[in-house]
């Protein structure tokens, strides 16, 4: 998945996508443990596109967060 496309969705569906990613990368792990994976690659290109969803949602709350403690201070 493209960057670009993570980047305009909202924090909730970065958190849905994480949560598909996350099942996705487990279901392959079984499949490659049991013998049955066809594409062994499709396991790192979902860990990277797992680890680049949850940059992108850390980013967004991080940028939120500082605006919070300026209004509070």
């Amino acid at each position: 998945m493209e960057v670009k496309e993570l980047r305009d969705l909202t924090a909730a569906e970065l958190a849905e996508k994480e949560q598909q990613l996350s099942q996705e990368l487990f279901s392959l792990r079984f499949q490659l443990a049991a013998g049955r994976v066809e594409n062994p690659m499709k396991i790192r290109k979902t860990r990277r596109d797992l680890a680049r969803v949850k940059t992108i949602l850390c980013q967004q709350v991080s940028a939120t967060k500082p605006a919070d403690k300026k209004q509070a201070g």
